[in-house]
């Protein structure tokens, strides 16, 4: 065994690529070139030994008094460290440097109302990585005239994998629809921390560090909300929708699937199905017909999209047939037609315009429906360049005394992204069938 003992501004030891904002950023920036295209960069340290073997030439050859040897050319090897995962296994894995504090903020994205400016609570994550690591101070930093209580918290932290997470309130001021940012930062021992990194790693792969910058993005948005609509979410593969309603002021309570069968739907005004909930909860699919007496009832359901094409059209999940299809769009800034401009969902709460469909990010959105029974309405189109229109991504019919809803339109992208539009979009989606002109 060996001891290494590292400068203190040695770099840290990061992946070839990054991106600067995740939740908008579809491309990664190339840091260091010469290694885009391996999965990981070299390991950032390797032990390296010269060594000399007796010669084995004939004896015929030299002197047979006199003992010779061969060098041969170096050989090297990566610096590893035992690594425990959390199943308990032990395996050796390259000795990587990270920062001594990693810094980060809980929810990365928050979403406020332009007419609420109401105290908030923001989370600061931190997290030691050096046994003796020097105490610091832990601050915000906020817009201009936003009050931060309290100025600072210390942090101490004396063993490497210490974690403790700490709180600040947040009072925002003159608030306009925009975006903002909330910063956290560490100073100790002469340094300053403003980042955060988590361990990525598998059995079958090589463990790296992914890095994110310990900002909070704030969006601030012009949306009003109904009065009285309490929502019940269904989770599916997992989505962040959720969080962000309950951001904005909206009643919302995420219903486990397995209780879908016992729970009282008619407490809910609106009920929707998170991205894949078909695919992903068997409980969902075995109860659809409780969903849909509850919409026959009074009830609106919103389903958003799922993959698995042939069993949805199979299952016959929807009130009257329609059929799922592959297609989707896949440029984020593809025009958007709104083809039932008199329809409430486009004016209760908020009044909708093109313009609501500028800024999404990554995608407009998937697994369109292709072919529809006249019940249903089409509500919008859009496609890709050089495509036909595809009008099956968000689909309207009234059944019994309730709204279904099908939605393929990429909200899990945009609602965490703070994308203004969306978010008003989804709101009236919400609404539907309550309120003013439904």
């Amino acid at each position: 065994n060996f001891q290494v003992q590292l400068p203190s501004n040695f770099p840290v030891t990061r992946p070839a690529v990054h991106r600067n904002d995740p939740e908008r950023d579809s491309v990664y920036v190339v840091d260091e070139p010469q290694y885009a295209t391996l999965p990981f960069p070299p390991p950032p340290f390797r032990v390296i030994a010269h060594y000399d073997v007796p010669d084995l030439a004939s004896p015929t050859h030299r002197d047979s008094g006199v003992q010779t040897y061969a060098t041969f050319p170096e050989i090297s090897a990566p610096v590893v460290v035992p690594f425990t995962d959390e199943k308990g296994q032990t395996q050796d894995r390259p000795l990587n440097v990270t920062p001594v504090y990693s810094v980060m903020l809980e929810p990365g994205e928050q979403v406020i109302r332009v007419n609420n400016g109401t105290a908030r609570t923001v989370k600061v994550g931190v997290s030691c990585n050096l046994t003796g690591a020097q105490p610091g101070q832990l601050r915000l930093e906020a817009p201009v005239g936003w009050r931060i209580q309290p100025d600072e918290l210390q942090v101490r932290l004396s063993k490497r994998g210490d974690k403790q997470d700490f709180e600040f309130k947040i009072v925002p001021s003159s608030l306009k629809e925009g975006e903002t940012q909330i910063r956290a930062t560490l100073t100790a021992g002469g340094s300053t921390y403003s980042e955060g990194y988590s361990l990525v790693t598998r059995e079958d792969l090589e463990s790296t560090y992914y890095y994110q910058p310990a900002i909070q993005r704030v969006s601030v948005v012009d949306v009003k909300i109904p009065n009285d609509v309490k929502i019940g979410y269904i989770m599916g593969a997992g989505d962040d929708i959720p969080t962000v309603l309950k951001q904005i002021g909206l009643d919302v309570t995420v219903i486990p699937a397995e209780k879908v069968a016992s729970e009282d739907l008619s407490r809910y005004r609106t009920i929707v199905l998170g991205i894949r909930a078909y695919d992903t909860q068997k409980d969902v699919v075995a109860n659809n017909k409780r969903l849909l007496d509850y919409v026959a009832g009074g009830g609106t359901l919103i389903v958003q999209y799922d993959t698995g094409v042939s069993d949805f059209n199979s299952g016959h999940l929807t009130p009257y047939p329609a059929q799922l299809s592959r297609a989707r769009v896949s440029v984020e800034e593809a025009p958007v037609e709104i083809l039932a401009p008199d329809d409430p969902v486009f004016h209760y709460p908020n009044q909708i315009t093109p313009r609501d469909f500028d800024g999404w990010v990554q995608e407009r959105g998937l697994y369109f429906m292709n072919q529809w029974d006249s019940n249903f309405k089409a509500l919008l189109a859009c496609h890709d360049p050089g495509e036909q229109p595809q009008k099956g991504g968000l689909l309207k019919a009234q059944y019994g005394k309730g709204v279904y809803i099908y939605n393929a339109y990429a909200f899990f992208r945009q609602l965490p992204a703070g994308v203004p539009g969306a978010i008003r979009l989804y709101v009236n989606l919400l609404a539907a069938g309550h309120g003013a002109g439904h």
